[in-house]
């Protein structure tokens, strides 16, 4: 049989649109599952991007192994270098643009530059897509100074996930409990979400038994996508009525002076940490925009953007590196605060995969190859320094499936990986 574009799915007064079979990808499907359970200690990520880029001179050790020689950024780091693991010669294949790989940072999808790009879901918006509702809330999605379209959380339709910027707010929605009759106007509205989803899987199942085996089998997965959505309503209920957390911190209060970044950064960080640490969340993604503004740090009098093309400039390098150094400290405070948390006999940062880098290998030249990344915590046998050829990369996707799996999600593949990260295996 033949179906229109515009045939429907109705019942009791609800309408919903059928989406072309033959293209059908479910938004809501599961390819897997987390394989702990809620009540387990459980792993979490945090993906952080600075996007302007990381002298390399400072950060790349000369060479590879445990027993590399810290440079001056990873000297920051010292007392964490047993758990964590630097990256050389990665980068992500197909992507380039200069600072348009911002957008891809957690993607991987090739040619953010081009006309019409669309771009594909990033890591933290899949790993929150495949474990589902098990938390509060399935990822937290920050900014620092991010500005327009900036950003680097995408859905699985490609779209920018919206950022908070409030540490403030956030902190609110995680500990502050409602009103009860505020309370029971939100569970009411997901429960009328949920019965209108009844009504229509009603219609979608009468709508299988006229078309052929090929399109029955794409509504097949249909169904399974809205009886999947009807649990999350259904647990996000639940969640409503469950007791918030106890902060185990003041709240924060919020900075609005973009020059003001070192400071910014703490308090996200210190934020994400929060919802580590009461199981809000065990996915975040924390953007960091230096592009167009001028740090208050000491030392620093010129706008970030403009000293990235440096061109040997000392006086540039040497306000670069102040800049660049005094993120890797507040990196360093955040590495300490999840290490001195104990949790079911480790550490949170060993619970926590922590990826930090930059989408340009060299800001100066716009050059989107050799990308400085490190990864920390997580319970990884961390390898020290990975040096992969600084030419021909290794695919930079390798990592973020590997995380994926220390997740415990049962996937083979995401973006344009091409297996899991060589030399990096789990504890």
């Amino acid at each position: 049989m033949s179906l229109s574009r515009r045939t429907l799915l109705r019942g009791a007064g609800i309408s919903l649109s059928l989406p072309i079979l033959d293209a059908m990808i479910p938004a809501f499907g599961r390819a897997a599952v987390a394989a702990e359970s809620p009540s387990a200690s459980p792993h979490r990520m945090i993906a952080i991007q600075t996007n302007m880029g990381i002298l390399s001179q400072h950060f790349f050790p000369t060479a590879p192994g445990k027993e590399f020689e810290n440079t001056a950024y990873l000297d920051i780091l010292k007392d964490f270098k047993s758990k964590l693991t630097v990256l050389s010669g990665v980068s992500h294949p197909d992507v380039d643009g200069a600072h348009e790989a911002e957008r891809t940072f957690l993607s991987a999808a090739p040619h953010p530059g081009s006309a019409g790009f669309k771009n594909s879901i990033s890591l933290d918006q899949f790993a929150a897509e495949q474990m589902g509702p098990i938390t509060r809330f399935p990822s937290f999605a920050l900014d620092v100074n991010a500005e327009g379209t900036q950003g680097m959380a995408f859905s699985r339709s490609g779209v920018k996930v919206p950022t908070e910027k409030s540490p403030s707010k956030l902190y609110e929605r995680m500990f502050l409990q409602g009103k009860p009759e505020e309370i029971e106007a939100r569970v009411a509205d997901l429960g009328r979400g949920r019965s209108s989803l009844d009504f229509v899987s009603d219609d979608a199942k009468r709508l299988s038994r006229r078309v052929g085996a090929a399109d029955q089998a794409r509504l097949d997965q249909y169904y399974s996508a809205v009886r999947d959505l009807e649990r999350q309503l259904e647990l996000s209920q639940e969640w409503e009525r469950k007791p918030k957390p106890t902060p185990s911190a003041p709240a924060p209060t919020d900075i609005s002076e973009n020059k003001k970044l070192i400071d910014k950064i703490r308090l996200m960080l210190n934020i994400a940490r929060l919802g580590f640490e009461s199981d809000s969340t065990r996915v975040v993604s924390l953007f960091i925009n230096t592009f167009s503004l001028v740090a208050e740090l000491p030392g620093v009098k010129d706008e970030t953007h403009s000293i990235t093309h440096h061109g040997g400039r000392k006086e540039a390098l040497d306000q670069l590196f102040i800049i660049e150094s005094a993120q890797f400290k507040v990196l360093a405070e955040f590495l300490a605060g999840l290490n001195a948390i104990k949790e079911g006999g480790n550490s949170l940062l060993d619970r926590t995969m922590v990826l930090y880098g930059a989408p340009m290998g060299n800001a100066a030249s716009h050059d989107n190859k050799n990308l400085p990344v490190l990864l920390a915590g997580g319970g990884f046998k961390h390898a020290g320094h990975l040096a992969f050829d600084a030419k021909k990369n290794y695919p930079l996707p390798n990592l973020y499936l590997s995380m994926l799996q220390r997740m415990g999600l049962a996937v083979d593949k995401f973006a344009s990986s091409t297996g899991t990260m060589r030399g990096l295996d789990f504890a």
